[in-house]
């Protein structure tokens, strides 16, 4: 049995007695869909693969592909508010990009505002984090050094240590 995107939805349990999971993604509610879309298709990148609206023309369900990750997006409603309808978001989109200064300038062009500005972090990656026009939060980041866990961990203890 396959779902509506090809992929097995057979709903059968792993060994564990735990239902299998097929598919994971965000869903971000936004207060304009359409505009949302353009938004992330012209600073992210993203490709639209599908979109199914109301009869207001409000979109209930689209889907996103960015690289190798689907995100849907969808107009808020009573049952589902915006972000900026609840004073903000504590969840963080993590994009790992070629270049963290070029991703964040366009989104900033796009309307984003800086939440950190983007830098080079104690953990090897060049990065910062923005608000989208619709609430959400995206950290941007690149690699800029091939740490080991174990250097990671020491550069993060002596951030925190006085």
């Amino acid at each position: 049995m396959t779902n509506a995107h090809g992929e097995s939805d057979t709903g059968a349990p792993h060994t564990t007695g735990r239902a299998a999971v097929t598919r994971l993604h965000a869903r971000l509610v936004v207060s304009d869909g359409a505009r949302a879309i353009d938004f992330y298709r012209d600073t992210l990148g993203a490709e639209e693969t599908e979109r199914y609206t109301g009869p207001d023309g409000t979109i209930v369900h689209a889907m996103l592909r960015l690289g190798g990750t689907a995100i849907a997006v969808k107009d808020a409603d009573t049952a589902d508010p915006a972000p900026t309808s609840l004073g903000g978001s504590p969840v963080i989109m993590a994009l790992d990009v070629p270049d963290a200064d070029a991703v964040a300038e366009a989104m900033l062009r796009g309307g984003a505002t800086v939440v950190y500005p983007v830098a080079d972090q104690h953990y090897g990656q060049r990065g910062g984090r923005l608000a989208d026009p619709f609430g959400h939060l995206w950290m941007i980041s690149q690699a800029v050094e091939d740490l080991t866990p174990e250097q990671i961990q020491q550069r993060t203890t002596d951030l925190f240590t006085p």
